[in-house]
C-alpha cells in the first residue's frame, strides 16, 4: 500500500554522458545534486543513474546515490524506474528506491521501499517526491 510522503527534493542535473549507441538504443548516464527533506530532516542528495531508450521510446533507468543529513548521517540508495519524454524535452520518471543506513534515526528506511516521482525539466532542473511503500 502506498503510504506517506517521506521525502521531497529540488535540484539539478550536474552532468550527462553518452555511454553507448549500440543497436540504435542510446544509453546515457546522468548525475544530479538536490536538497530537501527526508523524514522531516534537511538533506543533500547526490546520485547517478544510467538510462536506456527502449524501442517504444520510453526509458528504463537504474541508479545509486548518497544522502547526507544536516546532522551528518549518511543514507545510501539504489533505485530503478521507467521514464517518458515529452515534446518540450522534460523527462518524467516513476520507480522505486531501496535505502541502507546505520543511522538509528533513519533505520526504518532499511525496511521499506520508496516509490518516487522524479521530474527533470529540459533545463536540467529537477524535483522529486518519495512515498513510503508498506
Amino acid at each position: 500500500m502506498l503510504g506517506d510522503l517521506i521525502g521531497e527534493e529540488r535540484g539539478e542535473t550536474t552532468g550527462i554522458r553518452v555511454l553507448s549507441t549500440d543497436g540504435g538504443h542510446p544509453v546515457m548516464e546522468a548525475s544530479f545534486q538536490a536538497t530537501g527533506t527526508l523524514l522531516g530532516t534537511g538533506v543533500k542528495d547526490m546520485g547517478t543513474y544510467e538510462s536506456v531508450v527502449r524501442a517504444d521510446g520510453t526509458l528504463f533507468g537504474e541508479g545509486q546515490g548518497v544522502i547526507m543529513t544536516e546532522g551528518g548521517d549518511t543514507i545510501t540508495w539504489h533505485g530503478s524506474g521507467v521514464g517518458s519524454l515529452d515534446e518540450g524535452g522534460s523527462v518524467h520518471w516513476r520507480g522505486s528506491l531501496f535505502f541502507e543506513t546505520a543511522a538509528a534515526e533513519f533505520s526504518r528506511l532499511n525496511a521499506i521501499a520508496g516509490v518516487f516521482e522524479f521530474e527533470v525539466e529540459a533545463s536540467g532542473k529537477a524535483t522529486a517526491k518519495v512515498y513510503e511503500w508498506k
